[in-house]
């Protein structure tokens, strides 16, 4: 019941309001002590300082994916149940998300420089990671390019459930195809290939990166009802002027 609450925008707005201000402070202690844990850990004895930016690397990979996750969700929310803050939800976590795989991009390619020779290779899992952010770029365009929300909506929600094709593609790339990068070694069978000095460090920027997410996305959803209700009224006013 407390979930179906959250429909009401009124309701929600509360619950931002009050949530924003100490998932913001978490968030800095997390991020601190992540940060913290992470410049103490040691050096990898063939990598060497390069690991490090596995810190940055793998939990913006993770949140790119579960960014695109929310948002499908959110899209059979708009399609098939018509939550009223379900295309609030996706177009808040979308630009979130284009940011996170941008820097999974980033931060892999600058891994990739000293560790393969180059910047770029056409790897399974590199290309498919390209491609989400790309699938980002689209969502972000259809919001800006249609004028009707109602429509936007929609068309949006389309490419989002069309675009989840890519994230077993990304998790899986690996073991359907040969690719440069390593398989499967923080959750698998047998446990970790990680050492533990590495690994919890890694866990911890995890959720701090977690945390920053829906604290971001919140925030941005927020921002959006505000900004409708704003246009709503700006509207009301053309019609009596008219």
């Amino acid at each position: 019941m407390a979930l179906l609450d959250f429909a009401n925008p009124s309701r929600f707005l509360r619950f931002a309001n009050t949530t924003i201000p100490w998932l913001s402070g978490v968030t800095l202690i997390v991020f601190a002590f992540g940060i913290d844990q992470a410049m103490i850990a040691p050096d990898d004895y063939q990598q060497g300082a390069t690991v490090k930016i596995m810190f940055l690397h793998v939990p913006s990979a993770w949140l790119g994916m579960l960014a695109w996750g929310v948002m499908t969700v959110a899209a059979l929310g708009t399609l098939v149940w018509r939550h009223p803050l379900a295309d609030v939800i996706a177009k808040a976590a979308a630009p979130i998300g284009a940011a996170f795989t941008l820097l999974c991009l980033v931060t892999g390619s600058l891994w990739g420089r000293p560790e393969w020779g180059t910047y770029w290779v056409w790897d399974a899992r590199l290309t498919s990671e390209l491609i989400l952010f790309l699938l980002y770029l689209g969502v972000i365009a259809l919001w800006r390019t249609v004028d009707d929300p109602s429509r936007a909506a929609r068309a949006a929600a389309i490419l989002t459930l069309v675009g989840a094709i890519d994230l077993p593609i990304i998790k899986f790339s690996v073991e359907w195809w040969n690719t440069l990068h390593q398989g499967t070694s923080v959750f698998r069978l047998g446990g970790s290939k990680i050492y533990p000095t590495i690994l919890i460090p890694l866990f911890i920027m995890a959720a701090a990166f977690t945390l920053l997410f829906f604290t971001l996305l919140f925030a941005a959803a927020r921002n959006e009802i505000l900004r409708r209700r704003v246009r709503t009224l700006q509207l009301m006013q053309a019609s009596q002027v008219t």
